[in-house]
């Protein structure tokens, strides 16, 4: 019998693939276990809506630095290295300082310390691609969001411990569980993989040179972004779902507790939803996706999302059914546009420059990005449902993005994430 071509796939993963895939769910695990409740959790310490805002906008900033710092980091250290290194500062270290959180100043340090989040981004980014084939791209991608979705399933014991011991000592513990688990991941991956090729190369080319020396090449790394409608049509639809999906992981849970009023306990029904439409979605339409032009399925998922955060903004109170029918449709618009988009960012930079060219690309997310923590957070202090309105333009605009990025002067169809070969 046949293997799916996504088992096909996990299967057949080998060397750094492998090794970032299969450690992915010990990051997912903690991290599904403790997001629905991270807002509340800070609410319930005192917080108010425009300190969360100001916290992400803040924390962003922070991640500008980062980001323009993490492609010289990870061409110096090498990708195995610098994820490993980051990953337990940045992830561990901000879930240690957020179980440890008594006020605002905590959940400040935390955001800093977790904006070394995006150093790893690179350097893991880098490690996952370099030596894989181009052709695989789509699979490996939705392998990474499978594992998370899958980890989503445990979601709900977050909720049966809030229901049994109480929220704000629950998230606590998850926190020190989650500092472990992070701390093992990274750990984890670091002796599953092997330092890759253009890693290797970029080493060899950075030995003996300064950060300083190495960012004074960006000058030309930036000529070769602005030269390339490819990466700047990439660049525009990284910015709308870093915007979006920050907007509803950090403004959702306040939403469906202080207006509509569901109780604390069963927010984790709906990322688990969620997590069951994905996977199955996932396996249904991921393999004819693989083999399409991305222009219309990207533009319907766009339009899915679109659609889910409008029900999220007109839910009435206690309104369960159109909070689980958005989530059906948030779950399609994740299956569908995620995985391309992510395909476009890797086909779309020039490989020999990959870490410094995601290094910029990441802090123009970031710069333009950085200010909608704060809007959204002043929006949801006049109406909790504002912040998902935003949400829903910056979608149709996603969707108009996808099918202008798709006409012959936007660049090749292989550039824009169409291999031929596929």
């Amino acid at each position: 019998m046949r293997k799916h071509p996504l088992i096909a796939t996990l299967l057949g993963l080998k060397g750094n693939p492998r090794g970032c895939v299969y450690a992915e769910p010990l990051w997912g695990i903690p991290y599904n276990l403790y997001t629905p409740y991270a807002s509340v959790f800070m609410l319930s310490l005192g917080l108010v809506d425009r300190d969360i805002g100001l916290i992400l906008s803040l924390s962003w900033i922070c991640q500008v630095a980062m980001s323009l710092l993490s492609g010289a980091i990870t061409d110096k250290l090498g990708r195995r290295w610098t994820t490993m290194i980051f990953d337990i500062a940045a992830w561990g270290g901000s879930a240690l300082i957020s179980a440890l959180a008594q006020n605002f100043w905590f959940f400040l340090a935390a955001g800093i310390v977790n904006s070394g989040w995006r150093i790893t981004q690179n350097s893991w980014s880098c490690l996952l691609v370099e030596d894989a084939e181009s052709d695989q791209l789509v699979g490996i991608y939705s392998w990474i969001y499978i594992a998370n979705i899958f980890v989503g399933f445990i979601a709900p014991i977050a909720g049966l411990l809030i229901a049994k011991f109480e929220m704000t000592a629950t998230v606590r513990g998850l926190y020190f569980f989650a500092a472990f688990m992070f701390t093992f991941k990274a750990l984890f991956t670091f002796f599953l993989t092997k330092e890759t090729g253009q890693g290797m190369v970029r080493m060899r080319e950075t030995r003996g040179r300064s950060l300083a020396s190495i960012l004074g090449g960006y000058g030309s790394v930036l000529r070769k972004i602005l030269g390339s409608r490819a990466t700047l049509y990439t660049a525009a639809l990284m910015i709308i779902i870093s915007v979006t999906q920050m907007i509803s992981g950090n403004f959702w849970a306040i939403l469906a507790t202080e207006k509509l009023g569901l109780p604390a306990k069963h927010l984790a029904i709906f990322p688990f939803v969620k997590s069951a439409v994905s996977i199955v979605l996932f396996f249904a339409v991921t393999p004819a996706i693989a083999k399409l032009h991305f222009r219309r399925p990207m533009a319907i998922g766009f339009i899915l999302f679109a659609a889910s955060q409008l029900l999220y903004a007109l839910s009435p109170a206690q309104g369960y059914a159109l909070l689980f029918a958005g989530a059906v449709l948030e779950a399609a618009g994740l299956a569908i546009a995620n995985p391309l988009v992510d395909r476009m960012v890797v086909l779309s930079v020039d490989p020999a420059e990959r870490a410094r060219i995601l290094s910029l690309l990441y802090v123009g997310v970031i710069l333009v990005s950085s200010p909608f923590g704060w809007i959204a957070g002043e929006l949801s202090q006049l109406d909790k449902s504002l912040p998902f309105f935003l949400n829903l333009g910056l979608y149709c605009l996603g969707a108009v993005l996808a099918l202008a990025a798709a006409s012959p002067r936007a660049g090749s169809a292989a550039t824009l994430g169409h291999d031929p070969r596929a």
